[in-house]
């Protein structure tokens, strides 16, 4: 997204992978999400950084909701993939996390899945999260210094030490869970491993 370095979208489809132990893990990320959405039970949600609208969609499917919109940055291949989502009812826009073109309050919950550690400036984008919201804030970051080990374990990214691209930032759970309490009281968090999900009551 505009304001952010990293890649728009995911640079490696784990959602889609075919390795067995990425799609166990995949599945606790995705059971603890499912959990988040169900205790949180917006009316309507805005999905920062949704990079090609995967968990935009599961998301509104869980909530049930009447609206549901992504943002992320500019892209040709977002856009394609949005274009698919939109049948389901879904909308997206271009748009920067740093300040999102919405009113105050404009969102029963705002979520930023995988997306404050491409961040410069995740107190910032955070803060804005928390704006927009009326009565929930969900995020979550991959665990460090865990997430960069599983990288060189793997093989991947060697030359940044197992950095995935774009990646700026390197929250341990505990350093993730203090910036979250900057906006919001933490009602759950999850640790389905590698990551760190915190679902803030803001109202």
């Amino acid at each position: 997204m505009p304001g952010v370095g990293g890649p728009a979208g995911n640079t490696y489809d784990k959602y889609a992978t075919t390795n067995p132990v990425a799609r166990r893990l995949v599945a606790r990320f995705l059971r603890d999400l499912d959990g988040m959405v169900d205790r949180a039970r917006p009316q309507d949600l805005l999905d920062v950084g949704c990079g090609e609208g995967i968990v935009t969609a599961r998301m509104a499917r869980r909530a049930g909701t009447g609206r549901a919109l992504g943002l992320d940055r500019e892209s040709p291949r977002l856009r394609t993939c949005w274009e698919e989502h939109r049948r389901e009812g879904l909308d997206f826009v271009v748009g920067d996390a740093h300040a999102l073109p919405f009113e105050d309050s404009s969102f029963d919950m705002s979520c930023a899945i995988e997306m404050l550690e491409q961040s410069p400036d995740p107190a910032r984008a955070l803060a804005e999260l928390r704006r927009v919201a009326r009565r929930h804030v969900l995020v979550s970051v991959p665990r460090e210094p865990v997430w960069r080990i599983l990288n060189v374990a793997r093989g991947a990214y060697l030359g940044s030490l197992g950095n995935s691209p774009g990646n700026v930032q390197h929250f341990s759970a505990g350093a993730f869970i203090s910036l979250c309490r900057t906006v919001g009281e933490p009602v759950a968090v999850a640790r389905p491993f590698p990551w760190t999900m915190v679902l803030l009551q803001v109202s």
